[in-house]
């Protein structure tokens, strides 16, 4: 069966699967608009591709099959990578097997499970390409999907966003929105102030959430959602490919909202509060419908937008009709994957969701020194304790906590290895209690960090309808 994707679509959108595709809606104004996938004229040699790998680490066959699933996509692979028709009906076979045995029920529950999708593309695509065509592959869908999809007019009237990330757990000094998929925690600053921040849904471990900085134009009231050719597809009752699933529809996955956020990725409702706080979608950020319209107003207050509950509450009354809120002063949206973070004096260790070993002893050495303490000034006991929390939150819940060398990721390997200076204790030197096998983070209390960090969240929208501040 032939793929079905509406020809205004940019090529990355069709990651977004379930939760998350994205197709033209119909239009009430005209001063918004999509922007088609950039495409490359074919030439005798192919046109050179970035070397530059996606920080996220994020290229799953999965991923693949999603980019596959629009025509413009091949027609890059043809004319910048030089494969052949027949190298490309291969990759599509390939991805689309794999996505067929994919079950989101099961989401998250074996250990490693985005290194392992990460591995088998490697693989099978190196063995249907070869290395060099492999990578250069894997530097095109990171180039494409870190894509802002602003139109030449925007970029010419909009001025470029700095993001140093250099600088771990960095407080923004302007407006915007900061997702931290670790935390599955949104947060919307104004002029540098933490005004509201959100608990979420993010991406499945073979569909993850990627990072890099995007911009959010535009609101979408009442989206259609259109069902691409997918194996997941098959399996839903009372929904076809290519048919149209109405705004409104209890068939519609995107809810009665969704923020197109550049590249691959929306921040959209119809999600279910018990999905907060989990893997929920397919490369977007996933809310509940209360959860979305008030960010809906927030988000439209911050960009200059006129948006008041009166109108938001005739939009949810009238589900059948898209109408498009465009932003005056498009907000940057910037995507994390921080597991180490100082939060207002405590230290907080996320579980490294992504596989991405990132919960080492040399990044956190660089939060406590971004913050102004060095590892000395931590007691024994502190450090005991930081260490035993890093390898019970590296990836799997079942890895061992047993303090890595510096700089290196702690997992069962590095608990096999030689021990630390630190595994042998004095008796003031207590471990933390062991992490419960669904336990996301492990807090930690420590002195020299008092009075320092991102910001604890404020008004915090839990999904459950009782909003509570944390400290």
């Amino acid at each position: 069966m032939k793929r079905y994707l509406a020809p205004t679509l940019f090529m990355a959108n069709c990651l977004f699967m379930i939760g998350c595709v994205v197709e033209p809606t119909n239009r009430v104004n005209n001063n918004s608009s999509a922007s088609p996938l950039s495409t490359a004229t074919a030439t005798l040699s192919p046109t050179p591709v970035s070397e530059k790998v996606a920080d996220t680490k994020a290229l799953t066959l999965p991923v693949l099959d999603a980019f596959l699933a629009n025509e413009s996509f091949s027609g890059l692979l043809k004319s910048r990578l030089q494969l052949t028709d027949e190298q490309i009906a291969k990759l599509k076979d390939a991805a689309h097997s794999d996505t067929a045995k994919l079950s989101e029920a099961n989401a998250g529950t074996s250990p490693g499970e985005t290194a392992s999708a990460r591995t088998a593309a490697k693989e099978k695509i190196t063995t249907l390409i070869g290395a060099a065509k492999a990578q250069q592959l894997e530097a095109l869908i990171a180039e494409q999907w870190s894509t802002d999809n602003e139109s030449a007019p925007d970029k010419t009237a909009t001025q470029p966003v700095s993001s140093d990330r250099t600088v771990p757990n960095q407080v923004p000094s302007d407006s915007r929105i900061v997702v931290n998929a670790p935390a599955y925690r949104m947060d919307v600053f104004e002029a540098g102030r933490l005004i509201k921040s959100y608990k979420i849904g993010i991406g499945y471990p073979q569909f993850p959430l990627p990072t890099g900085l995007r911009k959010a134009r535009t609101i979408i009231f009442n989206p259609t959602w259109t069902p691409p050719d997918e194996p997941w597809v098959a399996k839903m009752k009372n929904v076809s490919v290519g048919e149209k699933v109405e705004a409104g529809s209890k068939l519609n996955p995107l809810g009665p909202i969704k923020i197109p956020i550049g590249g691959p990725s929306l921040i959209h409702g119809g999600k279910p509060a018990a999905k907060l706080g989990s893997f929920a979608s397919h490369g977007c950020v996933g809310l509940t419908t209360p959860q979305v319209q008030d960010f809906a107003k927030v988000l439209a207050q911050l960009g200059g937008a006129h948006l008041t509950d009166t109108e938001i509450a005739a939009y949810a009354r009238d589900k059948t009709e898209t109408k498009q809120v465009k932003l005056v002063n498009p907000i940057p949206v910037e995507l994390r994957y921080e597991t180490i973070v100082v939060e207002d004096g405590k230290l907080h260790i996320y579980r490294d969701v992504y596989d991405q070993e990132t919960n080492t002893e040399e990044n956190l050495r660089a939060v406590l020194e971004a913050n102004g303490v060095r590892w000395d000034d931590l007691t024994e006991e502190e450090r005991t304790q930081v260490l035993d929390a890093l390898a019970q939150m590296t990836g799997s819940p079942l890895a061992r906590a047993t303090p890595s060398p510096k700089g290196t990721p702690i997992n069962d390997k590095a608990a096999k290895a030689s021990p630390s200076p630190f595994e042998k204790k004095s008796p003031a030197a207590k471990p933390i209690a062991r992490a419960g096998k669904n336990q996301k983070e492990i807090v930690i209390e420590i002195a020299e960090l008092k009075g320092k960090g991102y910001p604890a969240p404020v008004d915090l929208d839990t999904g459950t309808g009782q909003k509570k501040r944390r400290s």
